[in-house]
C-alpha cells in the first residue's frame, strides 16, 4: 500500500457500466508527515475518504481486491483512511 493525500475529485457521468456507483478522487503520494511529493493518481474511494484526508491507496492488481472494486477496471483503490503515522517511536502526522 502507499501513503497519499486525497487532493480532489473526479466526475464522470458517461463511464463504463462497471464504474458505475464508484467515486473517484484524487490522490497525490505524501510523505511519513502527509506533506504531497508524489504523483497524482484517480483513485476508487472504498472507504468514504474526503478531500485533504491522508490515506492507504494500493494500486495495480491489488486494487482490485475490495469488494467494491472486485472484477471492476480499476488501478488505484483507497483502502484505509490514516489516524496516525508514527515512526522510530516519533508521531509524523496525527489527523486532525
Amino acid at each position: 500500500m502507499l501513503l497519499g493525500r486525497v487532493i480532489g475529485t473526479v466526475v464522470s457521468t458517461r463511464k463504463e457500466d462497471t464504474l458505475s456507483g464508484l467515486k473517484f478522487l484524487l490522490v497525490k503520494g505524501c510523505d511519513f508527515d502527509g506533506k504531497p511529493n508524489g504523483a497524482v493518481v484517480v483513485a476508487a474511494d472504498a472507504v468514504g475518504a474526503g478531500v485533504g484526508e491522508v490515506v492507504l491507496y494500493a494500486a495495480g492488481s491489488s486494487a482490485r481486491q475490495t469488494k467494491q472494486t472486485k472484477d471492476r477496471p480499476v488501478d488505484a483503490t483507497i483502502m484505509a483512511i490514516v489516524d496516525e503515522v508514527e515512526t522510530d517511536g516519533q508521531r509524523r502526522y496525527v489527523k486532525d
